[in-house]
């Protein structure tokens, strides 16, 4: 089991064997920014990103195999809990991008639990990071496997912030839960700074309460299921130690371009240069705004 204070030692050793086995695959990018609505949109335009596709055996990339269920002990970090492990993103387009995954079999659509919220807790209470969530397929999800994100801050080197930070000093908040004037779409944001993050069993509690709430104030609804309690409908969900917002979705894509959690933090992937000039054609905020859901 992972021991406090110890988790990006362990990374880091994680990823020294991992590359030395060649089980760990880094995307290469170009990044670029681009303004819009205020904000300096961070979009990498990958130069290897085709080279997933090839990397994977027929087996891997049919939708029906799980790839946490073994997952590749050249990829493993750590057990969080008794519940989840740490595992690093086979294809990393983020240095030191971490998978928080049940260690049983839940799928991607059920809502969010103490148990995952204390797994994260304990990955993002070392030092200041991002977690985000795909709840499904329609929000970037690429696994059914329930799993969480977490990716060390800052997202580009020299920046002191998110992207979309500036727009959140405006939020507009009844009590804990309220909105984010700048973002023109459906979403529901949460401060987050009385949180303890040094108590991973607490906050997840905490975070669960909080998440729950975003979701009844963005409209998505428990539904049971032979999966479990699971959601209503898509949505990507984002965290750091301050803040967590919830954004449900419509659609996976705009035209080719595919957009996760990540791209509500103001990070965009683009796999060529004709799909980077059609964002700086379309814009950033009308790109997010069209695969999420009208205010």
């Amino acid at each position: 089991m992972l021991q406090p204070g110890t988790l990006w030692r362990s990374v880091a050793q994680a990823k020294r064997r991992a590359v030395s086995r060649g089980a760990l695959q880094p995307v290469e990018t170009e990044q670029e920014d681009i303004e819009d609505c205020g904000i300096r949109f961070l979009v990498r335009r990958a130069s290897n990103l085709a080279r997933k596709a090839e990397l994977l055996t027929p087996n891997q990339a049919a939708k029906s195999v799980d790839p946490f269920l073994p997952y590749d002990p050249m990829l493993f970090v750590a057990h969080a809990s008794q519940t989840h492990s740490i595992l690093l993103n086979k294809f990393p387009v983020l240095d030191h991008h971490l998978l928080i995954v049940t260690r049983a079999f839940e799928h991607q659509e059920t809502l969010l639990d103490p148990a995952d919220f204390s797994a994260l807790a304990i990955c993002m209470g070392e030092s200041e990071a991002l977690g985000f969530y795909n709840g499904g397929r329609d929000a970037g999800a690429s696994q059914d496997h329930k799993h969480l994100q977490v990716v060390p801050l800052p997202l580009a080197s020299g920046e002191a912030e998110l992207p979309v930070g500036p727009l959140f000093r405006h939020a507009q908040l009844s009590g804990r839960i309220g909105v984010v004037p700048g973002l023109p779409f459906c979403h529901a944001y949460a401060n987050l700074e009385s949180a303890n993050w040094e108590r991973p069993e607490l906050v997840g509690e905490l975070l669960t309460a909080i998440y729950r709430g975003l979701c009844r104030a963005a409209g998505i609804e428990e539904r049971e299921a032979q999966a479990g309690r699971i959601q209503s409908a898509p949505y990507n969900l984002l965290l750091t130690r301050q803040w967590m917002l919830l954004v449900p979705r419509s659609c996976e894509r705009y035209a080719s371009i595919s957009v996760n959690a990540l791209g509500f933090a103001g990070s965009l992937f683009v796999k060529d240069r004709t799909q980077l000039e059609r964002v700086r054609e379309v814009g950033p905020m009308r790109l997010l705004r069209e695969v999420a859901v009208p205010a």
